[in-house]
């Protein structure tokens, strides 16, 4: 698979590209709603969105870094989405990787996720990437 690029959204404008693929996860949320809570989220908690393009967005994750009595600095997926039309292609697995080298970068101790306990297909996604269901 040729990935072109993964950056962070940092303007409205890139921010608002990765909507479509993100709204297949999260559908509660407009165009402008997500616009502006990913905004919100940046400045108040630390909150990145992070994107793979490929002649396109294909695959969105949002991520921050937080500091944990017990267990330290890390970096924690809050989303991780592919666009299904894209699935099974590579992009969020290579998205995923990124994200992980990323936060040893940053000296991370762990890298957290939090996944409802009915996503089973992004359970098994996880758990071909090494993840270890701490949790229900």
């Amino acid at each position: 698979m040729r990935v072109t690029e993964i950056k962070f959204a940092m303007t409205d404008g890139e921010i608002r590209a990765c909507h479509p693929v993100m709204a297949e996860l999260r559908t509660h949320l407009s165009d402008e709603e997500f616009v502006d809570q990913v905004k919100r989220q940046i400045t108040d908690s630390g909150f990145q969105l992070v994107y793979l393009l490929d002649d396109g967005v294909k695959a969105v994750g949002g991520i921050r870094i937080a500091e944990w009595l017990a267990s330290g600095k890390c970096l924690e997926i809050e989303d991780l989405v592919s666009t299904a039309a894209e699935r099974s292609k590579g992009y969020g697995g290579a998205l995923f990787d990124w994200i992980v080298d990323y936060g040893r970068q940053q000296d991370c101790k762990q890298i957290k996720l939090v996944s409802h306990v009915m996503r089973f297909a992004a359970h098994r996604f996880y758990l071909s990437k090494r993840m270890n269901l701490e949790a229900h």
